[in-house]
């Protein structure tokens, strides 16, 4: 058990910054998150153009995208529990620095090895940034206004999610390849001004509680195997390999989770996860990025190999479902308190299924409009999903937990976007050309089961 001297203290009553201070404050975050998220995928389109200037292979080339994704999964829960300890402006500030020094780094190196060791450190200042987002933005915003803010912020996440590909492109046309990374700095150091001035210190906080440095190293060590066992199967690893990973997974996360069993704020929060609705909604969100990232993966391989698009053509036609995120995540979060979470939910996760469905079924002479009315459909389920989903999940954790409950929200998204890429590497493996509509079809099943889980959540107490 943790310190039986610890007692909650600070601002119970607190209800989020007033104008201006709070429009400062809340441009931070998006720019913080925008370039977190955003340095997730923009190395895609630039990874050839690296692999043949450093001298390595493609597959080799792969590790400069994997080390920043690793890292962030393996940091993301205990960062967000020394948020909880030491401030989330106090991480959020040293994400920053560090994500803004790895940026630098990663412009000046000189060779492959130095890269991907700069983007480790780009991964832990991205992990930092990621973790206390969310709790930011249940103490910046009153909460009356949570709704909205938790809107914008999934608008934020979508946005970026889908503009790295674009903006890489734009920058290799124009610049070399370092570029990608220096165009950061120049924000970075305006976001660490911003975040010093204007960011909230925490208003409540735990005395007596101590960060466990124990449980650190086991939860990197559980979420690192977890991550390389489902990357190493779904590329083919040879088996024996692969079972040994899993064996020592399996050992390592049950020493994890049987520490934090016994945890009174364990930084796996089975606390939270011991609320129905905060469960249900972590499960809700680990199946929507799954399916999400099954269709993202898959379907530019449909559009080019099986439709025949170039690839301009397909960045451009696939343009349209952030476009309508961008309109319909704020509405849903305008919608929160006047509708259930778990009806909004359900509508829009059953959207993203009928556009899974409808692009697997499509058939070969597709036009423009069939593919833009499906990514359309897709768009408004993902941005009418995601705003309640997030302010359910944070409303109903504790205030003094409210950063746990965002660094599982953030782990929520990437344990589904790697497992969704993940499954799509096995589909090209069991189905060859048949792929892409095999992982749409996967993404379709996986919707459906989501929905019905949210609409599960009618009969569950909102909050705590």
């Amino acid at each position: 058990m943790d310190n039986a001297e610890e007692k909650i203290v600070g601002n119970l009553e607190w209800d989020g910054l007033r104008r201006p201070q709070i429009f400062y404050a809340v441009a931070t975050t998006f720019c913080g998150l925008f370039l977190s998220v955003l340095d997730g995928t923009i190395c895609n389109v630039a990874l050839p153009t690296i692999a043949l200037e450093l001298g390595v292979s493609p597959s080799d080339s792969i590790w400069i995208i994997n080390a920043f994704q690793l890292v962030i999964m393996m940091l993301l829960l205990p960062f967000s529990s020394l948020g909880e300890l030491v401030g989330y402006k106090q991480v959020y500030l040293m994400g920053v620095v560090s994500f803004t020094a790895g940026s630098l780094l990663c412009a000046l190196s000189g060779g492959f090895h130095m890269l991907v060791a700069a983007r480790v450190v780009q991964g832990v200042g991205a992990a930092m940034i990621m973790s206390v987002n969310t709790s930011l933005i249940r103490i910046i915003y009153p909460k009356r206004h949570l709704g909205k803010g938790v809107g914008l912020n999934a608008t934020v996440v979508a946005l970026a999610s889908v503009a790295g590909p674009s903006l890489a492109a734009l920058i290799l046309s124009l610049a070399t390849w370092e570029w990608i990374f220096a165009i950061n700095l120049p924000i970075g150091v305006a976001t660490f001004i911003l975040a010093r001035k204007y960011l909230p210190d925490n208003p409540t906080k735990v005395l007596g509680r101590r960060f466990n440095w124990r449980d650190t190293v086991l939860n990197a060590a559980t979420f690192g195997l977890m991550i390389g066992c489902i990357e190493a199967y779904s590329h083919g690893m040879d088996w024996h390999q692969v079972a040994m990973a899993v064996a020592l997974f399996f050992l390592v996360g049950f020493i994890y989770v049987r520490t934090q069993l016994h945890r009174d704020y364990p930084m796996l929060p089975f606390d939270l996860l011991r609320i129905p609705i905060f469960s249900m909604s972590v499960g809700t969100s680990i199946i929507s990025f799954a399916a999400q990232q099954l269709l993202m993966v898959s379907l530019p391989f449909m559009l080019m190999h099986t439709f025949g698009y170039d690839a301009v053509g397909t960045g451009l036609l696939m343009t349209a479902s952030p476009l309508i995120i961008a309109f319909v995540a704020p509405m849903a979060g305008w919608m929160i308190g006047k509708v259930h979470p778990g009806i909004l939910g359900c509508i829009g996760i059953s959207l993203i299924a009928v556009s899974c469905f409808s692009f697997s079924f499509a058939p070969d002479d597709i036009t423009h409009f069939g593919v833009v009315w499906r990514l359309m459909c897709f768009g408004a389920g993902f941005g009418l999903f995601q705003s309640p989903n997030n302010h359910i999940l944070l409303s109903s954790a504790p205030p003094h937990r409210t950063g746990s409950a965002g660094g599982m929200l953030a782990s929520a998204r990437l344990i589904g976007q790697t497992s969704g890429a993940a499954l799509v590497a096995m589909m090209f493996n069991f189905f060859g050309d048949r792929a892409p509509h095999s992982a749409l079809l996967l993404g379709g099943c996986l919707a459906l089961a989501g929905a019905v889980l949210s609409l599960l959540r009618l009969n569950t107490s909102l909050y705590n």
